[in-house]
């Protein structure tokens, strides 16, 4: 469902479980992949990735129907592992391999950088079609990742951006061909590994303490504290 891996100063987490989208099972093992990750003494930058078609279509909808109880845990286990992410003190590199839609489009944007395919696949939010209103949480990523237009645009429409229209609307930072996009998000990745990790901390807490506190990350959570 993860795998971990590690080239030189880069952990490469790779969502390897079809569409990738988040149920129980796969929010314990990213939140575990971060623990590994966060842990490191040395200099370090994490690459998220997915396998095939997508990147992650977001919630386990059918996976959900069957356990209501579980939902309102679940939802704050996805808020959470989007506010680690922007808490992270380390450089944080999306390599979008196809389709990121809902909670998984949220996923990507939470990184500091964004490597989408220029060939296939699409970034959204279809929130508005599905009829299931953003969480304030989302609401505080999605605000603070991208500009206001895009944002307005994104929420309200739902539409679908591919890799260049991602990258004019602010959402995505290059779009490269299929084969270059892990390699793309690596080498970024790696360019910004030996960064103060203590400094980078701070400058989360100043750029995204909000959005922090928010998605329930504080001191002992996984805050780069």
């Amino acid at each position: 469902m993860i795998k971990l891996d590690r080239q030189d100063a880069v952990w490469i987490l790779t969502m390897c479980n079809g569409e990738n989208r988040f149920n129980r099972q796969s929010l314990d093992a990213l939140h575990g992949a971060l623990d590994t990750v966060e842990a490191c003494d040395s200099p370090v930058a994490l690459v998220t990735t997915g396998e095939g078609k997508f990147f992650s279509n977001g919630y386990d909808l059918e996976w959900m129907a069957t356990v209501p109880d579980e939902i309102a845990g679940l939802a704050a286990d996805l808020h959470r592992l989007l506010g680690r992410l922007t808490a992270l003190p380390l450089i944080t590199v999306a390599a979008v391999n196809g389709h990121a839609f809902g909670g998984g489009a949220q996923l990507a944007i939470a990184h500091d950088y964004v490597i989408m395919r220029s060939d296939r696949g699409y970034w959204c939010l279809p929130e508005a079609d599905l009829g299931l209103p953003l969480t304030p949480e989302m609401f505080a990523v999605i605000t603070a990742k991208l500009p206001a237009r895009t944002a307005q645009e994104a929420i309200m429409t739902g539409r679908r951006y591919g890799g260049d229209e991602a990258v004019a609307a602010g959402i995505a930072h290059r779009a490269v061909s299929e084969d270059q996009v892990l390699a793309e998000a690596t080498a970024l990745a790696a360019l910004h590994a030996a960064k103060d990790r203590r400094t980078l901390a701070a400058h989360r807490r100043l750029l995204y303490g909000e959005v922090m506190a928010i998605c329930g990350i504080g001191p002992g959570t996984g805050a780069g504290e």
